[in-house]
């Protein structure tokens, strides 16, 4: 009886980041067999890629390791979500702003959509953004193909996006004054609004 309170209490108390680590998405981008030659011939492991996200506007990625792909698939995604970072999304269902990475030969835009036009990207790009939680997105990648250079590049890009609050923090003006009127007919109002929610 004490036996099954101390697991009811063991439920209860579960500390906060056990929780925050179950609403996180992971997906496996890559898996690569390596191989290092010793004197008694191959050596051989995995290595794999990783990336993380909260699908509400936390994403990170990963690499690992080892002689088995679970253990290297472990330890990819234990640094992945080490290295989150934030991104701004407009509405939660796209980007501020279009934007470009580059790291290496890997080069990526990506560009806010309307609603309705859902994840336009393919491969690791694809990966990133639907961690991200991003729903209506354009993105191209016009270099090398590269899984660990588009995550990289595709990084790079977001890591460029603000949001209209940050830029108004910065230039110590109202949100107001740096929307002004959308493109997309939206009314100033309801850009401040979006902004600031």
């Amino acid at each position: 009886m004490a036996r099954r309170d101390e697991q009811r209490g063991d439920r209860r108390n579960r500390n906060p980041e056990e929780e925050r680590d179950s609403e996180i998405v992971e997906k496996l981008v890559h898996i690569n067999r390596v191989a290092a030659t010793v004197k008694g011939g191959r050596r051989f492991s995995f290595a794999a890629l990783m990336v993380v996200g909260d699908q509400k506007g936390r994403v990170g990625f990963g690499h690992g390791k080892a002689r088995e792909v679970p253990e290297a698939i472990r330890k990819a995604t234990e640094e992945a979500k080490k290295s989150m970072i934030r991104v701004p999304l407009r509405e939660s269902r796209t980007l501020h702003h279009d934007g470009n990475g580059r790291w290496g030969a890997g080069k990526v835009m990506v560009r806010a959509a309307p609603p309705g036009t859902g994840v336009i990207a393919g491969g690791p790009m694809r990966a990133v953004l639907e961690t991200l939680g991003v729903q209506d997105v354009v993105g191209k990648s016009v270099g090398s193909s590269n899984p660990y250079n588009m995550v990289r590049a595709t990084f790079e890009a977001l890591k460029a996006q603000s949001s209209p609050r940050q830029v108004a923090a910065k230039r110590g003006k109202k949100v107001s004054d740096v929307i002004g009127r959308r493109a997309d007919g939206a009314s100033a109002a309801a850009a401040v609004a979006d902004a600031e929610g």
